[in-house]
């Protein structure tokens, strides 16, 4: 399994990103997939989870400011984030597996880091 996070950097608050995630190594059409972040000095955090089907979940925080969406042709996972804010600012992976304010499945790429300032 190998994912590659992209499309991080530095963004004045208010701001939109898109990141995204290449999957390769296994079914990714079969699989749900998640993003989760990790701001500095803060353990990892989930922020949304996408099934095969394509129905998705949130944490609180992040509905309405996020979306994430799937490319099954392309084997990538995205997330759109708008209205950043400086709190937004963390490292985000993408993950196997489907996740919840309870659990988040573990990383294993290098990330890309967003961060929020003027």
């Amino acid at each position: 399994v190998q994912l590659v996070e992209s499309g991080g950097g530095l963004v004045q608050p208010g701001g939109s990103l898109r990141l995204s995630c290449a999957a390769s190594g296994f079914t990714f059409s079969r699989f749900p997939m998640t993003w989760a972040r990790q701001a500095p000095g803060k353990g990892l955090e989930w922020v949304s989870s996408i099934r095969s089907d394509g129905s998705t979940t949130y944490a609180d925080s992040m509905k309405g400011q996020f979306t994430i969406s799937r490319d099954n042709a392309k084997n990538t996972v995205y997330l759109q984030m708008n209205a950043l804010k400086p709190e937004d600012t963390a490292v985000y992976y993408c993950a196997l597996g489907g996740g919840s304010p309870y659990y988040t499945p573990p990383t294993t790429g290098q990330g890309t880091q967003v961060t929020v300032s003027s």
